[in-house]
């Protein structure tokens, strides 16, 4: 795919793997539209891919858990550039707690960004979208295809996000749009800080040694790239992709492991 004069908008834009895909598409020619709450710091970011690359850049505050701001985000988009030829829904939050110690705010909070914003944006992006036959992208995770202790709210999103996607794809079968799911594995962002606790509280860093993780950068191509190849998913580790199919093959021995994993972890404890 040519993404020279495409309109891209990317919501999560103002860091990690969002601010990493504006960059991405800008030096590959596309035009962008940067949707984040930080309205500050997108304006920032948006003139600075301008000046880099020679694109256009349009900066819009959104809380993609308020229908209708998910609605004028689109509609500026519109108004500015003609068009929208593909969404990247990357906006998200995450969560670390175990269930029985979690209140239930958390749970609604998680849904309402990863879920409920994905279905919002999508919702006013797809009649533009099957004007330029375009793509939808939702970023996804391998919690999205095997249950995680500790992040059971961010689990049922995912798990809410990847059956929107397939969905949304069969209905767009034959309309020449794609659908695509991007599951990165652990990477280098703020949305580990950012992680709310069992009274829907941030979380603070983890201990997980920043080396061993994905970085958004690497993130952003591959997602771009996946884009370009019209790929369905991309299931971005090892650690991912053999988690899915020993789920899907031996689903009582990944539930050992997987309790294992997260114990040495430290999430689980008996209770």
């Amino acid at each position: 795919m040519d993404f020279r004069n495409k309109v891209v908008v990317i919501t999560g834009a103002s860091s990690g793997i969002g601010k990493s895909c504006a960059e991405e598409f800008a030096k590959r020619g596309a035009n962008l539209v940067l949707a984040a709450r930080q309205f500050v710091t997108l304006c920032e970011i948006t003139a600075d891919l301008e000046q880099k690359y020679g694109i256009k850049a349009l900066a819009v505050q959104l809380d993609v858990t308020r229908e209708e701001e998910c609605r004028d985000m689109v509609k500026q988009a519109v108004l500015t550039f003609g068009k929208i030829d593909i969404l990247v829904n990357n906006a998200g939050i995450s969560m670390r707690s175990l269930f029985h110690e979690m209140d239930m705010s958390v749970i609604r909070k998680v849904m309402d960004v990863n879920f409920f914003g994905t279905a919002y944006c999508t919702k006013f992006a797809l009649p533009e979208i099957l004007k330029t036959k375009g793509a939808i992208v939702g970023v996804s995770s391998a919690a999205g295809y095997r249950g995680l202790p500790g992040r059971t709210a961010y689990t049922a999103s995912k798990f809410a996000l990847n059956g929107f996607m397939e969905a949304l794809r069969t209905e767009l079968l034959h309309k020449d749009v794609l659908v695509m799911v991007a599951s990165p594995g652990f990477t280098s962002s703020n949305i580990r800080a950012t992680a709310l606790d069992k009274n829907g509280e941030q979380h603070g860093d983890t201990n997980m040694e920043e080396g061993k993780m994905m970085s958004s950068e690497e993130v952003a191509l591959r997602i771009v790239n996946g884009i370009a190849g019209r790929k369905r998913d991309l299931i971005m580790t090892g650690q991912g992709k053999l988690a899915v199919w020993m789920n899907k093959l031996f689903p009582s021995l990944t539930d050992k492991l997987v309790y294992k994993h997260y114990v040495k972890e430290g999430t689980l404890k008996d209770y």
